[in-house]
C-alpha cells in the first residue's frame, strides 16, 4: 500500500516537471542551471548603491504576500498597480549559490556578502526588478499550493485543533508580526538573530553569539501566549518557515553533533547509540559517548525502539511546524535563504538595513553541508538503510518538492 502510494506520488511529480519546465514556479533544486543562466542574463554586472526601503506603511508590505500567496492562482498571477509601485522601486535581490555562501564563514565576511545581497545596478531596469520579485512571490503560491495538495491527499484525517504542542516551535516578533517556526540545520540561528535585531534586542546580527541565540530566553514563544493570543496571531501575523533538504539536513546535524565537541550530545545521544549499536565498545567510548559513527547514528535514526528518543535536529520538518494544520504564508528554502529572506524582511517592512547573516558561527573550519558531502556520508551504509532513511523523510520530500537524493531509491 505504501509502494503504491508512493508511486502515485511520483508519478505527479514527473507529470508536474513535464508540463514545463521553464514555467515552473518552483525552481531552487530541480533546476539550477537554469535559474543561474537566467539569474546572469537578467542583473548582469552589479556595483554597491544605497538600498532603498519599499514604500507604504508597515502594514500595507506585510500584506503584500498574504494578498499574493492567499487571494491568487499560481497560472492567473497578475500584480496590481500598488504591487508595481512598491516593487519597481525596491531593489534586487542577489541569489547566492551554496559555493557563495560556504565562503562567508566569519561575520566579516557575511557583511559584505550581504551588503552585496540587495545591491542595485543601473543596467538594471525596474522591470527586471518586478520580474524578479514576481517570481518569488510566484514560488511562495506554488509551494503554499503543493503544500494543500500534499496536506490533502496524506494528512487529511488529522485534528484540526492546534494545541500548545502544534505551536511549541514558533517563535513571536511582535513588532513586525511575524511569526517563525525554527527548522535546526536551516539556517535556525540567523533567522534568530534577525528576529531579535527586529525587536531591537540588537543593534546588528553579528553582535550576537549562538549561545545567546539558542539559550538566552530572549524571543517568545508563541505557546507561552494564552489561547487567545496564540490564535490571535496565527490569523493575523505573517507565519515563516524554512526547509533543507533532508538527508543534507541530517549529515549537516550528525556532523555538528557528534563530529565536534559536544558534551550534551555525547553524553545524552552518544552513550546509548555506541552501547546498543557497536559489537565491542571500548570502556573509553561507552564512558564518553564520543566517536558516534554515521552508520551507528542512521542505525538509531532507523530503530523503532530507539535506546534514547528522537531530537529536533533530526526530526521531520512536518512535525517540527505542522504545515497541514498551520496555514504557513511563507515557505522559504536553505538553497535560496539569502535572496529568499531578504526578499522577506522588504515585504514585511523591516528597515532597509536588516538582512539575513550567512555567517557560520560554529565550528567555521568545517566546510558547510552540501550535496557531494552528503553523498560520501551516504556511501558508508547499504542501500537498504538508504532506502529506509528516504523513507522516513518521505513526507518531508513530497511536502517540499524535493527530488530524490539517489538514483537508486525507489
Amino acid at each position: 500500500m505504501q509502494d503504491r502510494e508512493r508511486g502515485k506520488s511520483d508519478n505527479y511529480q514527473h507529470q508536474q516537471e513535464i508540463e514545463g519546465i521553464l514555467s515552473s514556479p518552483i525552481p531552487p533544486m530541480q533546476f539550477p542551471h537554469f535559474e543561474e543562466s537566467r539569474q546572469a542574463a537578467t542583473l548582469g554586472s552589479r556595483e554597491q548603491s544605497r538600498q532603498t526601503a519599499i514604500p507604504g506603511s508597515r502594514e500595507q508590505n506585510r500584506q503584500m504576500l498574504t494578498t499574493w500567496s492567499r487571494e491568487q492562482d499560481i497560472t492567473s498571477l497578475h500584480v496590481s498597480k500598488r504591487h508595481r509601485k512598491l516593487l519597481k522601486t525596491s531593489p534586487p535581490i542577489h541569489h547566492t549559490t551554496k559555493k557563495d555562501s560556504s565562503s562567508s564563514s566569519s561575520p566579516s565576511s557575511s557583511s559584505s556578502s550581504s551588503s552585496s545581497s540587495s545591491v542595485s545596478s543601473p543596467s538594471v531596469s525596474g522591470s527586471s526588478i518586478l520580474d524578479r520579485w514576481k517570481k518569488l512571490a510566484d514560488i511562495q503560491v506554488a509551494r503554499r499550493q503543493l503544500m494543500k495538495e500534499i496536506c490533502a491527499k496524506y494528512k487529511s484525517n488529522i485534528s484540526k485543533t492546534i494545541t500548545g504542542h502544534h505551536v511549541k516551535n514558533l517563535f513571536v516578533e511582535d513588532k513586525y508580526k511575524l511569526l517563525y517556526c525554527q527548522v535546526p540545520k536551516a539556517g535556525c540561528s540567523n533567522w534568530k538573530r534577525t528576529l531579535m535585531v527586529l525587536a531591537g534586542m540588537a543593534p546588528n546580527a553579528q553582535s550576537i553569539k549562538h549561545d545567546t541565540v539558542h539559550d538566552g530566553n530572549h524571543l517568545r514563544e508563541l505557546r507561552t501566549f494564552d489561547h487567545k493570543g496564540v490564535m490571535h496571531r496565527l490569523e493575523t501575523y505573517t507565519k515563516v518557515m524554512f526547509v533543507r533538504e533532508p538527508l543534507e539536513r541530517i549529515v549537516s546535524a550528525y556532523r555538528d553533533k557528534f563530529e565536534n565537541p559536544n558534551d550534551y550530545y555525547h553524553n545524552l545521544f552518544g552513550k546509548p547509540i555506541i552501547s546498543k549499536y557497536r559489537a565491542n565498545p571500548s570502556v573509553e567510548a561507552l564512558k564518553t559517548g564520543n566517536g558516534v559513527t554515521f552508520k551507528e547514528f542512521v542505525q538509531y535514526l532507523l530503530d523503532v525502539h530507539r535506546p534514547v528518543g528522537m531530537d529536533i535536529h533530526w526530526e521531520q520538518a512536518n512535525q517540527l511546524c505542522n504545515p497541514c494544520l498551520i496555514d504557513y504564508d511563507f515557505i522559504g528554502k536553505f538553497e535560496s535563504m539569502e535572496e529568499e529572506s531578504n526578499f522577506l524582511l522588504r515585504l514585511t517592512g523591516a528597515p532597509p538595513n536588516v538582512k539575513l547573516p550567512s555567517f557560520k558561527d560554529r565550528n567555521p573550519a568545517d566546510k558547510r553541508t552540501s550535496t557531494e558531502i552528503t553523498e560520501k556520508y551516504f556511501s558508508q551504509v547499504s542501500t537498504l538503510e538508504r532506502q529506509r532513511i528516504y523513507d522516513f523523510y518521505y513526507t518531508d520530500y513530497l511536502m517540499f518538492n524535493y527530488t530524490k537524493p539517489f538514483k537508486d531509491l525507489y
